[in-house]
Parts: C-alpha cells; structure tokens; sequence
C-alpha cells in the first residue's frame, strides 16, 4: 500500500470505527445486552480504532522513507486492514448473530495485527535507499 491509499485507509477505517462503535453503544445497546454480545462489540471497535491509527503513523512514516523500510511499513498497514477485516469484522458479524463459522476467522485477523506489528519492528531496522 502506499501513502496515500494508507490514508485512505486509515480515514475509511476509522471513520467506520466510530460509526460501528456509537451504533453498538446506543441503537444495539440492549439487543448486544441480551445476548451477552456487549464486549464483543466494544472490543472489535476498539481495535478497529486502534489499527486505524496506527494506519495513519504507517502513512506518514512510509512518505517518508524509501527502499526496503517503506516497504516494510506497506506491508505493515496491509496486514492491518487485513486484520480489521478478519478480527474486527468477524466480532461484529459474531455480536450481530452471524453464522458460527466465523468464529475461527477472528484469531486469522489477530495474527494479521501481530504481522504488522513484526513487519513495523522490521521496518525500524531495514536500510533506505
């Protein structure tokens, strides 16, 4: 990914991180209760936010590096809109009364936030060019 479609990203992201979060916390506020869903809910939106940020450093700091370190940070915010995706999407779905399967999906998205962190240490350590 590079700077600009990070950005969009991290905007997308965090935007419908708010939206999701406001929408649990008050029009599914009693429905989430009721089926004990409430933290799920919290917990996908907070990592929805969370990896939105940090979106937003891996944006600027990939315009301003180069070669295998601006790489590393691509891959970086990849991995973390992947794990949007897969953690966050499959806790919603899951909270929303969405099939079982999904279940198994939400540790792919942790490890997919775990990768990107990894590839963000690598990063720190790769020489520009």
């Amino acid at each position: 990914m590079n700077h600009r479609t990070t950005l969009l990203a991290a905007g997308l992201f965090g935007f419908s991180g708010i939206a999701f979060g406001t929408f649990g916390a008050h029009a599914l506020r009693d429905w989430l209760a009721e089926r004990g869903m409430t933290v799920a809910w919290e917990t996908a939106a907070r990592y929805q936010l969370i990896h939105a940020v940090a979106l937003f450093g891996a944006a600027i700091w990939s315009r301003q590096t180069q070669g295998a370190a601006q790489r590393r940070v691509s891959w970086a915010a990849t991995c973390w809109s992947v794990g949007i995706v897969l953690f966050s999407g499959s806790l919603y779905a899951l909270a929303a009364g969405g099939p079982h399967w999904l279940g198994p999906v939400t540790p792919l998205g942790g490890l997919a936030f775990m990768a990107g962190w990894i590839c963000l240490c690598t990063a720190a350590y790769a020489k520009e060019t």
